[in-house]
């Protein structure tokens, strides 16, 4: 059965700043129309990948423990988790402001957790299992990652609605900062991520990293 020829077997490979083919059979690596550094593959991803994602799941403690807001109403001031403001705003009747909440805080986050570790390991193994279905995984994890900071954005919006009525003064906490470091960090993990490793080999793999290390 004929095979397509590989852009590793003619030493092409695409720049990451412009996306042009560019030739690595010389030296130096750089890109004739933009200049920037070429590279095989993404430096050292699954390590860098690992290393972003266990940094997220440590701050999703604290960002699901610690209070995200402090709401006073007539001199009473109460602090809010992630989970306790989902379980206000429903039992006020705002359920849409609850369910965005718990999708953006809860769900979102869980599912980049879950994905992301399958594909970092499905892909460290060199594993032949769904490749399509995982290269697809990795693109929902690329759309979904845009909608991520939903959570600080509806904080930020109902502390102005409150302050602007005038009902209630709204303070955020510790709590948002541990959530933004979540999105960050989880985002810096997919983006360091090489979807490329899912269709590769191991022999292919060492043949890329032997030419991404010149």
């Amino acid at each position: 059965m004929n095979t397509p020829t590989l852009a590793s077997d003619l030493n092409l490979c695409l720049c990451h700043s412009c996306g042009k083919s560019c030739d690595m059979s010389g030296l130096p690596l750089f890109c004739e129309r933009c200049g920037a550094p070429l590279h095989a593959r993404k430096t050292n991803s699954l390590s860098r990948s690992w290393a972003f994602l266990l940094a997220s799941l440590v701050f999703y403690i604290p960002a699901n423990v610690l209070p995200v807001m402090n709401t006073t109403m007539l001199g009473n001031g109460a602090d809010s988790t992630i989970m306790s403001g989902v379980l206000d705003f429903w039992q006020h009747g705002a359920w849409d402001i609850a369910l965005i909440i718990f999708i953006a805080s809860i769900a979102v986050p869980g599912v980049k957790f879950a994905v992301l570790s399958l594909l970092l390991v499905t892909a460290q193994r060199g594993s032949y299992w769904a490749r399509r279905e995982r290269s697809r995984l990795y693109r929902f994890i690329e759309l979904i990652g845009y909608w991520s900071m939903l959570d600080v954005i509806v904080v930020a919006l109902v502390a102005a609605l409150v302050k602007f009525h005038g009902l209630a003064d709204i303070e955020p906490r510790v709590g948002i900062l541990f959530f933004g470091l979540v999105v960050v960090f989880t985002m810096l993990s997919a983006m360091s991520f090489d979807p490329r490793l899912i269709w590769e080999n191991p022999t292919q793999r060492e043949v890329a990293n032997g030419i991404a290390s010149h």
